[in-house]
């Protein structure tokens, strides 16, 4: 579990400084230049390591500097703001590919309630699409407070919710199919 949210903030480092420099500095200029910058960083320390970079690590950075860089000559936060949404679209696509998530399941999820696990992979594939959607319209706003609410209490609170909500079915479902198999 902890594995799973270091992942997280990894792939989402640069959102999260951002986050943090605007809303300690209150300038979108400011915390989009240190949100590039941060990005780069983090490839160039990967690299650096010896750690090969994801997709989403270069998707991510692709986005950061791009996104970023539309806001800086535009002075148009809306761009940066749009990145988390483009991030989950991206994820909420790879999730609709069938069984993707029995490869995170422990074995005994995977052997007794596979099809339960393809139903929540593609619930899950719709979460993101929604969060998605959310950010895009927070963000075209360019309310930023509002958009740092929505990122970091909403679309986290939603995940965390979906999450636990998952683990107490699951753990229902599969003691009930055991039970089951025993009588």
């Amino acid at each position: 579990m902890k594995n799973v949210f270091a992942k997280l903030a990894y792939d989402f480092f640069s959102t999260i400084v951002f986050l943090v420099v605007y809303l300690a500095s209150d300038n979108v200029v400011l915390a989009t230049g240190v949100a590039i910058g941060a990005s780069i960083a983090q490839a160039i320390y990967a690299r650096l390591k010896g750690d090969a970079l994801g997709f989403m690590t270069w998707a991510s950075l692709a986005l950061v500097i791009v996104l970023g860089s539309a806001t800086l000559l535009t002075n148009d936060p809306r761009f940066v703001l749009a990145k988390p949404a483009i991030a989950h679209f991206a994820i909420g696509a790879i999730m609709l590919k069938r069984d993707w998530m029995l490869r995170y399941m422990p074995p005994i999820v995977a052997e007794t309630i596979p099809e339960y696990v393809t139903m929540a992979g593609f619930a899950w594939a719709a979460l993101m699409f929604a969060l998605g959607a959310g950010t895009i319209a927070i963000a075209a706003t360019g309310d930023i407070k509002l958009w740092a609410f929505y990122v970091s209490v909403i679309a986290m609170g939603a995940k965390v919710a979906a999450f636990a909500i998952q683990y107490v079915a699951f753990r229902l479902l599969v003691t009930s199919r055991l039970r089951a198999r025993r009588a």
